[in-house]
């Protein structure tokens, strides 16, 4: 398969043209016909949702080339207009991007359809038998900042679902954006599933987003995944439910005892793997006990990456002692701080006690890890630590849909209602109450 991307680039005269009544015109349409095709997709069978998702997978290989054509665009735009490594980072579709995303794909195609499952059947006294159904929530709409690959998530999860989407990706995407949907679109098209079940907004018009998350009659759910500018912004303004996390403030503590090259290895990856997403690991606590061994380890090879480590006064006197070691004093808001750089908060904690209650005050609630071998300090953690995912001896970089066998991700929760933690197929379902009776009647 060959396929023609007829995404252009915008140029700088597009960007910003549309008038207000455009723009309150296309999203108003947007909204009805997703909701239209909504219908379509919660009553389709699984086996045609699958075909899509199948489809979509090999529509992306084959068309890896034409992509990154396209993705170069917002990239030569991206850099022009002076945007960070991290955001920079965040745009690429590379070909190891894209294989992700199709593998996600079939993944998805391969798990089983959750759509129309019932939970918790109980026989009642009365006769009846209550249960539970599971179906999708209908429409969500997806704002998104910089990584276009979140299309391909997005629109993967939706069609697994059976709802219906609008996305809204930023206009430093919008050429990777465009081509991506189209893609989906041919995907949804070839396997007897309605085009508009994902729509891609198409204006890069700021005034979309306000129309989007104030469309309580075609719109179910938002759902912002960006900067916490972004969601502050969409969570007061929004006048549909969120599904939101403001920010990834995660920490790994080392416990004592613990394992000294398991603890490196771990602490390492959580940091260093990749700076920019929201689950790598900003703040690192070490147990008093483990310090003396553990910091001089961590720090030479953070000094090694060139990373900045802000520190308590203890740890900078325990790392000073490092080679080439980027110390500074750590500040109150340092404990507090969503990086996504070769940056890092070091502090030194008398033990499990003071490090949940650390991560309970300044965390942000998304992912926090503890390295230990004393079963009991695990189980507290796991039971203690306020947080949508807690992990005990591994890198807080797992907590992600994919790596959790959720095929992919719309998000990641920090919310307790509805959904928490990644946010995968049942995240975009709601529940409703099924009754099963045989003539009975209340008395």
């Amino acid at each position: 398969m060959n396929l023609p991307l007829t995404a252009t680039p915008p140029s700088a005269a597009d960007i910003g043209a549309d008038t207000a009544a455009d723009t309150a015109a296309q999203m108003q349409a947007l909204g009805q016909q997703a909701k239209a095709a909504s219908s379509a997709m919660a009553k389709a069978p699984v086996a045609v949702k699958n075909a899509a998702l199948k489809c979509l997978a090999a529509l992306l290989r084959a068309s890896t080339e034409a992509l990154q054509t396209a993705n170069a665009h917002d990239l030569d735009r991206a850099r022009a207009a002076g945007l960070s490594g991290p955001m920079l980072d965040r745009l690429k579709l590379t070909p190891q991007v894209l294989e992700t995303c199709a593998q996600g794909c079939e993944q998805l195609a391969a798990m089983p359809d959750v759509i129309g499952e019932i939970l918790g059947m109980k026989q009642m006294p009365s006769g009846i038998r209550v249960g539970q159904m599971r179906v999708p929530i209908g429409v969500f709409g997806m704002i998104f900042e910089s990584r276009p690959n979140v299309t391909i998530e997005a629109a993967s999860l939706s069609i697994k679902s059976g709802n219906a989407c609008i996305l809204r990706g930023g206009s430093e995407a919008i050429a990777s954006n465009k081509a991506l949907a189209l893609l989906v679109q041919q995907a949804l098209t070839e396997s007897g599933l309605p085009a508009q079940a994902v729509q891609m907004v198409q204006t890069t018009d700021r005034a979309a987003v306000g129309h989007l998350i104030a469309m309580p009659a075609y719109v179910d759910v938002i759902i912002p995944r960006g900067g916490k500018g972004l969601i502050e912004r969409i969570s007061a303004e929004a006048k549909v439910p969120v599904i939101k996390h403001l920010d990834g403030n995660c920490h790994t503590y080392i416990d004592d005892p613990f394992d000294l090259a398991m603890a490196v290895k771990v602490a390492d990856n959580a940091k260093t793997q990749k700076y920019s997403p929201c689950n790598a690991s900003e703040g690192l606590l070490v147990a008093r006990a483990s310090a003396q061994a553990f910091l001089p380890a961590i720090g030479a090879i953070y000094a090694a990456k060139g990373v900045e480590m802000r520190c308590c006064p203890e740890a900078r006197a325990i790392l000073s002692q490092v080679p080439g070691a980027k110390l500074l004093d750590a500040t109150e808001q340092d404990w507090f701080e969503e990086y996504l750089a070769a940056i890092i908060s070091i502090k030194v904690v008398e033990g499990v006690d003071e490090a949940i209650a650390h991560i309970n005050h300044y965390s942000s609630h998304h992912t926090d890890a503890i390295l230990t071998r004393d079963h009991m300090h695990a189980q507290r953690f796991l039971r203690e630590v306020d947080s949508a995912s807690v992990m005990v001896n591994t890198s807080t970089r797992f907590a992600d849909g994919f790596e959790y066998g959720l095929g992919a991700e719309i998000g990641i929760s920090t919310d307790k209602f509805h959904a928490r933690g990644p946010v995968g197929i049942e995240g975009l379902t709601s529940l409703k109450y099924v009754v099963l009776g045989d003539g009975e009647v209340r008395n």
